[in-house]
């Protein structure tokens, strides 16, 4: 799976600053996980001991019960009325009969039931990794629901856990340059060092680094809400381009990436610069991470005046994404592990979402493509923004 590159630069926390969120939950958690297991062994023994759930629809699972008790009914009232029992004694009997059996078969139903309903408590309790074991081998709409609702528990415990591990990044990424700011700051006050030109310099890179990662918890801010502004102008897209990998290839330092750029003919479009700015920073980031030393990556752009839209396609050569991994790289807080070549590690997992966010918030979107070259993401981006007068 592709890692994801921000412009802030946030790397990995270090092991000790990892191990701060897991050492003190881990037990409470395994003991919690534990229970749950156990519970669920229980009420899933209970349902094997009865048909519902064996059945497609719970509609065909009560009419076939209907049909059942009817049978049955008629049968032992026929019995009944053969051996010369009176009505008064017949009927209750009959009854309590349809009543037993209706109450056998339904228990499968409520056992289910009650099994979502406590796994769902413990969610709202906190408690990510409470899971449906029994109910999901139905094949009715309660087995549908049960694992509709392990996917929403997986995904919940997902997201806290990488929450936790972006508080310590952040963590650790706030506190080297504010602990390197005032070190060199005591030292110009206390007269160790002087205010030369180069000290200066080393100062303001750690302002613009902690500015960078202030961006990045903004953008993510912005991500959660689901919303931000945009500030729509006409712009080239060959100079928007060129400006936005000049840094890249100052920063990518003694991998030795070329980056080239394929464009037929110039290009002009509306949108947000900054935002659009920060969409291509991402995805080439990507690109140079995952690219081996000493190879390139090629930005293909292209109109598609029928749909007037502008494609443009980032290809890093060699590395490709698995299908069923497609998607997955687009969800917050997802990182590479391992075994994919490249040049970096570490990361938020941020990039790439806020990268498809930026592109949706211009009425486009971003996805991987197919390509035997390599990895191939695909961009693509209204011409012309609905918002725009010219639209």
């Amino acid at each position: 799976m592709h890692e994801v590159n921000d412009p802030a630069g946030v790397r990995g926390a270090s092991p000790a600053s990892g191990a701060l969120h897991a050492s003190g939950s881990q037990t409470a958690d395994a003991q919690q996980h534990t229970e749950q297991e156990a519970r669920a062994t229980r009420r899933g023994s209970e349902r094997h001991s009865v048909l519902i759930g064996s059945l497609s629809s719970i509609k065909a699972e009560l009419s076939v019960l209907i049909i059942i008790d009817t049978i049955i009914v008629f049968i032992l009232s026929w019995v009944m009325l053969k051996w010369g029992l009176s009505e008064w004694i017949s009927f209750p009997v009959t009854m309590l009969v349809a009543l037993g059996i209706t109450y056998v078969f339904s228990r499968g139903l409520t056992a289910q039931l009650r099994e979502i309903r406590d796994a769902a408590e413990s969610v709202s309790d906190g408690d990510y990794q409470a899971r449906v074991y029994g109910a999901t081998h139905s094949r009715d709409e309660i087995g549908q629901l049960a694992r509709s609702f392990n996917i929403m528990a997986e995904e919940l415990e997902h997201s806290d856990s990488m929450r936790r591990d972006l508080i310590a990044n952040v963590s650790h990424e706030l506190r080297t340059p504010v602990a390197a700011l005032q070190a060199q700051v005591e030292n110009m006050a206390d007269g160790i060092t002087k205010p030369t030109p180069a000290n200066l310099e080393s100062i303001l890179t750690q302002t613009q680094r902690l500015s960078d990662l202030i961006a990045f918890l903004l953008d993510l801010s912005r991500m959660e809400a689901g919303a931000a502004s945009l500030e729509i102008t006409d712009f080239d897209l060959r100079d928007f381009l060129d400006e936005t990998i000049e840094p890249l290839e100052i920063a990518d330092g003694g991998h030795n990436h070329t980056i080239t750029l394929s464009m037929q003919h110039d290009i002009t479009m509306q949108g947000d610069p900054d935002r659009l700015r920060q969409l291509f920073t991402n995805i080439i980031s990507n690109a140079l991470k995952h690219s081996a030393n000493n190879t390139e990556v090629l930005i293909e752009t292209r109109e598609d005046r029928q749909h007037d839209t502008v494609v443009v396609n980032v290809v890093n050569f060699g590395s490709q994404i698995p299908v069923s991994a497609r998607n997955d790289i687009f969800r917050r807080y997802v990182k590479d592990k391992g075994g994919r070549p490249g040049t970096e590690s570490g990361g938020t997992g941020l990039g790439l979402p806020i990268a498809r966010w930026a592109a949706q918030l211009h009425g486009g979107n971003v996805k991987v493509v197919d390509d035997p070259r390599g990895a191939d993401f695909e961009i693509t981006l209204p011409k012309h923004h609905p918002d725009s007068d010219e639209a």
